[in-house]
């Protein structure tokens, strides 16, 4: 591959991630290393072979990536599936509801129905199920991943909210404040200092999590401020946001002291299924168990 080939390769990458366009200062904020020669001679081509729409925004341009489905909404289609298709179209991965496609097209509940087959059956568009609502489908572009507000994001699994796993995540978490703020408790430089370091960012904390390898999916270090602040409300933690924009968080201790769960290791570990007194994963051998003890 080419270096021009690779990056338009990148800026194609880009473009998938933000379906309802980017701009150049987009591109150059996620490629810093792309000059401005480089950038406008990729962007005149992949407009020039037409895989990229063009739209003005005030006194800049937006590029949003063309997908192989709009060509095949356009060749044969009829007006009704052009109206309903472009209707879906501007409604980007968090789609639109049947309802209102019928009132901003104007047609028939029957006519629409047969629109939404026809088009469903092209792979053109589909329909999804809303976590908040199980009998509400919205539909979207096929090729579009469906925003977290559509199918709920990490918690949710088919629809059922993982209650288990967020209380997992929840537990880690905490314990992961509490081990951060009992080390900086005897910091030596001063109680200011050491109050000071034992805030924590949300990235540190995914990154224990991640560590710990205890999700199946992703997690975003959006996910896990959702659990953060959890514990904020709860009590448990306390937020602050530093001078620079960074907002840190720092267990606190709540009036009533916390569960077992967040003091001994098992109750957070992934292999608690597999520990027996025999075999491989036992209480005398757990090193997590041994830390605890000391």
């Amino acid at each position: 591959m080419s270096k021009s080939e690779e990056i338009r390769e990148k800026i194609m990458n880009i473009a998938k991630k933000n379906p309802k366009g980017i701009s150049a200062k987009d591109i150059t904020s996620a490629i810093p290393e792309i000059s401005s020669a480089v950038l406008v001679t990729a962007i005149n081509e992949l407009l020039q072979q037409e895989l990229f729409d063009l739209f003005s925004q005030g006194d800049s341009y937006v590029y949003r990536l063309k997908t192989t489905t709009s060509k095949q909404a356009v060749k044969g289609a009829d007006n009704e599936e052009k109206v309903v298709y472009n209707l879906i179209d501007e409604a980007g991965n968090k789609g639109i509801w049947i309802r209102d496609i019928r009132i901003r097209s104007n047609l028939q509940n029957t006519q629409l129905t047969k629109v939404l087959k026809n088009l469903e059956s092209k792979k053109v568009i589909k329909a999804v199920k809303c976590v908040n609502a199980s009998k509400k489908k919205v539909y979207m572009l096929y090729n579009l991943e469906p925003d977290r507000s559509i199918t709920g994001g990490a918690w949710y699994q088919d629809q059922d909210f993982e209650s288990e796993f967020v209380d997992i995540l929840n537990v880690q978490c905490l314990r992961f404040l509490h081990q951060r703020a009992d080390k900086m408790k005897n910091n030596p430089r001063g109680p200011i200092v050491g109050r000071t370091q034992s805030y924590a960012t949300a990235a540190e904390v995914q990154k224990y999590i991640t560590d710990l390898g205890i999700s199946k999916v992703q997690l975003d270090v959006e996910d896990v401020i959702t659990i953060l602040n959890t514990l904020v409300y709860d009590g448990k933690a306390e937020s602050t946001v530093y001078p620079d924009g960074s907002k840190v968080y720092r267990a606190i201790e709540s009036l009533i002291p916390p569960p077992g769960l967040v003091q001994i290791p098992c109750g957070v570990c992934p292999l608690i299924h597999k520990c027996c007194s025999t075999g491989l994963v036992t209480p005398q051998d757990c090193k997590y168990m041994n830390e605890w003890l000391e």
